[in-house]
């Protein structure tokens, strides 16, 4: 099935993906790699605020190349996810909903996706120059001296993606 999809989803919307189904993400979005996600995790342990609102709010693991003159932003291809997976049940407890990347993951993301509605999206590995193009703006928005894997606000116009894990934990790549 393919959908056109506006960020914050809506709950009934994520219970109707399927995995295998193509998503064309619309709205703001955020980027997070490892280095980010460490951070976030110290924030949080801290009991201090993330950067952003993780309420309802979709993960790009993303770290782009320098955006050359006119661009927005460099290649923007996703990163393996199961590198953030030690830090995603704790954001999906918070109420993350959409994670992009590439890549399997464990158990116990899969475990929390399963307890809080939310889903996995793919993203085509090695298209991050076409990727890139769907995205209109960007702006860092907290840890800058992580360079490209500072966090990032972006606004996407239908990012094409592919439901790996729906909400039931069913995964496309079994």
């Amino acid at each position: 099935m393919e959908r056109y999809l506006k960020v914050p989803f809506q709950p009934e919307e994520l219970k109707t993906m399927k995995a295998g189904d193509f998503v064309y993400i619309t709205g703001t979005i955020y980027t997070a790699r490892d280095a980010a996600h460490k951070r976030m995790e110290e924030t949080l342990q801290r009991g201090e605020e993330l950067p952003f609102p993780i309420d309802g709010s979709v993960i790009y693991y993303l770290g782009p190349s320098p955006a050359r003159e006119g661009q927005v932003i460099g290649s923007a291809g996703p990163t393996t996810s199961g590198r953030m997976d030690k830090y995603t049940p704790r954001l999906l407890d918070l109420g993350l909903k959409g994670m992009i990347g590439k890549g399997k993951r464990s158990a116990e993301v899969r475990d929390a996706m399963i307890r809080n509605g939310a889903v996995y999206f793919a993203a085509i590995g090695g298209a991050g120059a076409l990727l890139s193009k769907c995205i209109t703006a960007s702006e860092i928005i907290a840890y800058e001296d992580l360079g490209t894997e500072a966090i990032r606000k972006l606004t996407v116009k239908d990012l094409p993606v592919i439901v790996v894990m729906d909400p039931e934990g069913n995964c496309l790549y079994k």
